[in-house]
């Protein structure tokens, strides 16, 4: 039988001390198994999955919670690093506006080296037109444009130069520039070409970055932590923070923290969110592990931390990777902690000692224990139901009432089901007659129009060729009101979660 104590202990009964703590040696011993299968790396994805998963996190909190790990943990250039990296090609735009106001600097980046000349200040014909590079427009429309401080500078492939009324009458003669050397002689002569209009509005949009992304990078560090702090830039990062989806900075940006850093980012988000949303109804897992750690404080260990989060959180990853035929001997492990806990007799108060925290451990370690608990039970339910009844067993041993959803069945020519307590059978008479009547009527249909040789189906053939399963089963439970329907693949993670709840509201409670 599995027990998943469900029903509220008494908490005042008399335990059996020595099963309370046979049972947490094994839990310890469950946990030593996770470790030995889950790669410390896997164990850090998943948990960053699990915060990328949360759906309450606001535009403004997003942005305070990243903005905090690039201004108050010191420099942390790779975090930066891979932020700058990410809004490259998010929205390049964004950090080309403010190149685009200190395009000076960019006299530096083609000084000395032609290949990144060649790209930027490109031009090329074809059909008879005129195609330019962002780069060469600039310099031919500033060059034409203060051709009385710059003409001489320019130089030309062919054996004389042009002048600029010939140029205004054909530009495509602009095209015989010797592209090289005149970027050559305005980096030596014409200062003013770098800061002009027509070379910011070419740098604008954020091309220029695809030239040399590691230049970049460095130099909007550079400017995000000077002593002076350029007002512009954080500006445009604020923005960005709080325009991309919380899921995608958390799936480009947390793979680059530290393990301290990341502790640090779970903690804050826990301490941002956990008040707010520890009275509100919620559905999805992500959102309570933030409640769980902001009511343990498991603050400053990132490994108390990925186990919570792995039992948690993460259980059908963690199952899924016991699946795998190179975990065979954890697996066996696991098999052998199944078999000795189930031999410790249990009752409703068996959890007490832990909820009551008996053994005066922390905070963290009564919910860790619960949680290995919940996990083992998904575990076992994974692995033990495999049928229809199986799982209504495991209802009527926990006391949960349920119905049969006839979602994948077709109607039962006797009638109703008869389920366990707290099936509402007050549907009245004349709605069944109708229902069999509508069934019987569809079957002889189908058997009609099925049976070429005019022999009639058996049900059970024709349920086949509907693809229906005797053993297909779903239930509505009385553990949410009869809301959703839940199939054998929905239930192992819901019970788990159904434990976990109750549980943590008892541990919390008293």
């Amino acid at each position: 039988m599995i027990d998943l104590f469900l029903r509220e202990p008494k908490w005042n009964d008399v335990v059996d001390d020595d099963s309370a703590r046979s049972r947490i040696s094994l839990l310890k011993d469950l946990e030593s198994v996770i470790w030995s299968t889950v790669g410390r790396a896997e164990a850090r994805l998943w948990l960053c999955n699990t915060v990328a998963g949360l759906n309450c996190v606001t535009f403004l909190d997003q942005r305070d919670l990243f903005r905090s790990l690039l201004r108050t943990r010191g420099l942390k250039r790779d975090f930066a690093s891979q932020l700058l990296h990410f809004m490259f090609d998010a929205s390049p735009h964004k950090l080309g506006s403010v190149l685009a106001r200190r395009s000076h600097v960019l006299h530096k980046f083609f000084e000395g080296n032609p290949k990144r000349v060649s790209q930027w200040f490109t031009c090329s014909s074809s059909g008879g037109g005129l195609e330019q590079g962002k780069g060469f427009r600039a310099l031919s429309q500033f060059a034409f444009k203060n051709r009385d401080i710059c003409w001489e500078e320019l130089e030309w492939k062919g054996k004389h130069g042009q002048s600029p009324a010939v140029v205004a009458t054909k530009p495509h003669y602009f095209l015989d520039l010797d592209v090289q050397q005149t970027v050559e002689n305005f980096l030596e002569n014409v200062p003013e070409f770098w800061s002009s209009d027509e070379f910011a509005e070419s740098v604008k949009d954020g091309d220029i970055f695809f030239i040399d992304r590691s230049f970049f990078v460095h130099y909007f560090i550079a400017l995000m932590y000077n002593k002076e702090e350029f007002k512009g830039v954080w500006d445009v990062v604020n923005e960005f923070l709080m325009q991309q989806p919380f899921s995608s900075l958390c799936g480009r940006l947390l793979i680059a923290l530290e393990d301290q850093d990341l502790c640090y980012f779970v903690e804050s988000i826990c301490k941002s969110l956990g008040p707010r949303m520890e009275h509100q109804h919620f559905n999805d897992i992500s959102s309570y592990f933030v409640i769980l750690v902001f009511k343990c404080g498991a603050y400053g260990s990132i490994d108390q931390l990925l186990l919570l989060n792995a039992v948690t959180a993460q259980g059908r990853q963690l199952l899924r990777l016991l699946r795998d035929e190179e975990a065979w001997e954890p697996k066996e492990k696991i098999n052998e902690i199944v078999s000795k806990i189930s031999a410790i007799p249990s009752n409703p108060s068996s959890l007490t000692p832990i909820i009551k925290n008996k053994y005066k451990m922390k905070t963290i370690e009564v919910i860790k224990c619960l949680g290995l608990l919940s996990w083992l039970l998904y575990y076992r339910l994974s692995q033990e139901c495999r049928t229809p009844e199986s799982w209504e067993s495991v209802f009527m041993n926990n006391q949960i009432s349920f119905r049969n959803s006839k979602k994948h069945a077709l109607p039962d020519e006797d009638g109703p089901s008869k389920d366990c307590s707290g099936f509402d059978s007050s549907s009245s008479i004349r709605v069944k007659n109708r229902r069999k009547k509508k069934a019987r009527k569809k079957r002889r249909t189908y058997e009609c129009n099925e049976d070429s040789d005019g022999e009639l189906l058996d049900f059970d053939s024709a349920s086949q060729k509907l693809g229906f399963q005797s053993n297909t089963r779903s239930w509505l439970l009385s553990t949410d009101g009869y809301s959703s329907v839940w199939s054998s693949d929905d239930l192992p993670e819901y019970l788990h979660s159904q434990c976990l709840s109750k549980w943590m509201t008892w541990l919390f409670e008293k």
